[in-house]
């Protein structure tokens, strides 16, 4: 009689099951974060026992099953299989299109814009009744035609994309590099009016909810902050492989200067003067861009190794080798790597940047962003205490499992669903 009363009881808390639509303007599983996102909170929203279908542009995300994938095709101009070109002319006859191809042709990122009207299309041509329609980030015209229609609509913003633009701007090296990135960034616009029409925005940290509301000048009550989760299944201690006592790993590579690679190689660079040191990096940099250089520049080419693309399976297995993970990055709406780093019992250090203290607590070093000689001795004294590596890899560890997991960032994603419908149905 107890136990049912208990079950009675978690019943009335989580409600009935919902029927759920989630939106991304691409869904790439293996570059970036959406299709992360994506991929990993459909399924736990799916174990939780709700139904839930995928609308995305291309590329398309990798879904578990029984979650059904609806794909709203457009031009997929960033397809490295056929960049900035059409595969056949007739795909213009569309005016949609047309603006896409043109939009792009003047150096313009149109994919949110134009995913947003085929996505209202394909919901009012199927008139299928969700509970809750919830786009990740494309904050586009065509979701509010979506709430017209009569959807009760969430968005999440992971962090505002005016950080990367205007780090972007200060780091260009010419007036014509940065009108071309100002240009690229135009979508800003749009995503801040829609984000203001929206009622509640999902966002992954505190600093990421005060950083958007103060960029897209959103009051502080419409968000609800829901941590990402961590994929236990590809990050976890892997037994039986030793660890080395002298190699960093980051799992960044990008030529990006917000995700601070510069400031851990130069540190790396002075380490090396002193001792034996060895810097793994999974990724690859861009041929004869920032990163390549630099490594050419401070005689680093017998230190650092990058690994190329690896696949998901393969990322335990660096971290067991690796002595530390080094998060370098100027900033971070939450910081995924730091998250997989401890999932995998590994120490960390980070810098303060954005969310990243968030993530980590007080199972990582944190030292300032952009301050490489603050790296060098952090590395440094982590290297020599090997007890401290210990403690603080079985700290991340135990954080990781009691509060970021896919399970616990789905429980609180329903959280706001509710809320959502509940404030729907009043008005």
């Amino acid at each position: 009689m107890k136990q049912a009363n208990l079950k009675s009881g978690q019943q009335n808390r989580e409600g009935r099951a919902l029927r759920v639509c989630l939106m991304t303007y691409r869904g790439n599983p293996a570059c970036g974060g959406q299709g992360v996102y994506i991929q990993y909170l459909s399924q736990a929203l799916k174990e939780l026992g709700h139904e839930v279908d995928v609308l995305s542009g291309p590329p398309y995300p990798e879904l578990a099953e029984g979650i059904s994938l609806h794909k709203i095709p457009g031009l997929d101009l960033y397809n490295p299989d056929h960049l900035f070109k059409v595969r056949k002319i007739s795909e213009l006859s569309s005016p949609v299109n047309q603006f896409e191809f043109i939009s792009m042709c003047s150096g313009g990122f149109p994919e949110p814009f134009t995913f947003g009207i085929r996505a209202h299309h394909h919901l009012r041509k199927r008139q299928v009744k969700y509970d809750i329609v919830h786009d990740n980030q494309s904050l586009s015209y065509g979701l509010l035609g979506i709430a017209r229609s009569g959807y009760p609509t969430v968005a999440t913003i992971h962090h505002p994309i005016t950080v990367d633009r205007d780090m972007e701007i200060a780091a260009a090296g010419s007036w014509l590099h940065r009108m071309k990135t100002r240009r690229w960034y135009s979508f800003v616009t749009m995503q801040k009016r829609v984000s203001r029409r929206i009622s509640h925005i999902i966002t992954v940290s505190n600093s990421s909810r005060t950083d958007i509301g103060r960029e897209f000048k959103i009051p502080d009550e419409r968000f609800r902050v829901v941590p990402n989760g961590i994929n236990l299944d590809c990050f976890y201690p892997l037994d039986g492989v030793e660890r080395a006592d002298d190699q960093l790993l980051v799992t960044n590579s990008a030529d990006t200067p917000l995700k601070g690679l510069r400031y851990l190689l130069e540190a790396v660079a002075e380490i090396r003067r002193e001792r034996k040191i060895r810097l793994v990096v999974i990724g690859a940099p861009k041929t004869d861009g920032v990163i390549d250089r630099l490594v050419t520049e401070l005689s680093l080419g017998d230190t650092v190794r990058f690994t190329g693309r690896i696949p998901q399976e393969g990322f335990a297995r660096y971290y067991a080798e690796a002595t530390m993970a080094v998060i370098p990055s100027l900033y971070e709406g939450f910081g995924m790597p730091a998250g997989e780093a401890m999932a995998c019992g590994v120490p960390v250090i980070s810098t303060t940047g954005g969310a990243l203290p968030e993530v980590i607590g007080d199972a990582g070093i944190l030292v300032p962003p952009a301050d490489k000689s603050a790296l060098r001795e952090a590395i440094v004294a982590l290297l020599d205490d090997p007890d401290r590596r210990r403690r603080l890899g079985e700290a991340g560890l135990q954080r990781v499992k009691q509060s970021l997991t896919w399970r616990h960032a789905a429980q609180k994603t329903v959280d706001v669903y509710r809320e959502v419908i509940d404030a729907h149905r009043r008005f």
